[in-house]
């Protein structure tokens, strides 16, 4: 018997796979990328590939990584079953994976699917009722297995049709994640990367700026990848800068910059890059470059050089400006929330 066990690589899933493979069926891992996931936070790879390709190693198991943006960024910007707290759109999200693991299940000849869901762990989307309706908006009724809560919930066809045993599945159910490492400690499994996973779109900041992209109709790769970085400042319906925070940060948004982006630097004194993206007239460039001067260090001058230039090879604009002061960037912040 064959099945799809959807792989995050975090803990929940990781038992799930564990104990899955215990009962003797085929299992083939897949893994699904967006540009939001926070599993691989702490690797030094990006995405959730890397600890999931490290898990389906260990256990012994295939593994298919596939990268949904494309068809999730849609889901984002409309979600029919609406967000959370934030900006995720858990359900719309599950039923997204839920129907690409459904035509997986049926390339590969598979008969049912896996999950490592935990009943009342995600308020939106592991409750049963969203669960099924997840389910059934997927064309999966009946075909999800949730080991880790599966005798709490109702019994599924693999279950019902003697495919895998009810009596070896868990009642896991509830927020606390003490059971699942309980239960790693007996089964072995001693090295995993989070318990929780996560998601950008649940954090508040993030969640600003991601409305402000949808709100400009700006959402797209390379806007969501500026967003990970540096503050930010909409400047005007048709312009937004973006100053980092770090050297790092400054090397980042350097990469990140296209062509008909502004590269914006002090020149005279040490402080931030900075990428502006949109229609600059000459007051807002000349606001963008007294932002970059304030986040610079003073060093006891009064005035800064900027270095203002357009991408690709436009030419380099020196720009002689004074410190944006407190007062004038509490009042810039004050006018767009998501300027952070």
């Amino acid at each position: 018997m064959k099945a799809i066990i959807l792989l995050s690589g975090g803990l929940d899933s990781t038992l799930a796979a564990e104990l899955m493979s215990r009962e003797g069926l085929e299992l083939l891992a897949v893994n699904f990328k967006t540009p939001f996931c926070l599993c691989d936070r702490h690797s030094s790879n990006l995405g959730c590939g890397s600890n999931a390709r490290r898990v389906a190693e260990a256990i012994g198991i295939d593994l298919k990584v596939i990268n949904a943006t494309e068809d999730f960024l849609p889901v984002l910007e409309n979600p029919q079953h609406g967000y959370g707290a934030n900006m995720n759109p858990c359900i719309d999200c599950r039923i997204l994976f839920f129907r690409k693991s459904k035509e997986l299940m049926q390339e590969c000849g598979a008969s049912f699917i896996i999950t490592g869901e935990v009943l009342g762990q995600r308020p939106m989307s592991q409750f049963r009722r969203q669960m099924n309706i997840i389910e059934r908006e997927a064309g999966l009724e009946g075909l999800v297995v949730r080991p880790l809560s599966a005798k709490l919930l109702a019994p599924t066809i693999p279950e019902k049709n003697g495919w895998i045993r009810r009596e070896r599945m868990l009642d896991i159910a509830g927020r606390s994640r003490k059971p699942q490492m309980a239960l790693a400690k007996d089964l072995g499994i001693n090295d995993y990367p989070c318990a929780a996973g996560g998601c950008l779109l649940t954090d508040p900041k993030f969640a600003n700026r991601i409305r402000d992209l949808i709100k400009h109709n700006e959402l797209d790769m390379q806007n969501i990848e500026l967003l990970k970085f540096g503050r930010y400042f909409r400047l005007s319906s048709d312009a937004k800068l973006i100053v980092g925070r770090n050297e790092n940060e400054n090397k980042m948004l350097s990469m990140l910059a296209k062509d008909g982006d502004y590269l914006i630097a002090p020149a005279s004194i040490i402080g931030p890059n900075a990428v502006g993206k949109g229609s600059f007239s000459p007051d807002l460039l000349h606001l963008a470059c007294r932002i970059v001067a304030r986040y610079s260090d003073r060093d006891g001058e009064q005035n800064a050089d900027i270095s203002c230039r357009r991408l690709p090879k436009g030419d380099e604009e020196m720009i002689r400006e004074s410190f944006l002061d407190d007062d004038e960037l509490a009042r810039l912040r004050t006018l767009d929330q998501t300027s952070l």
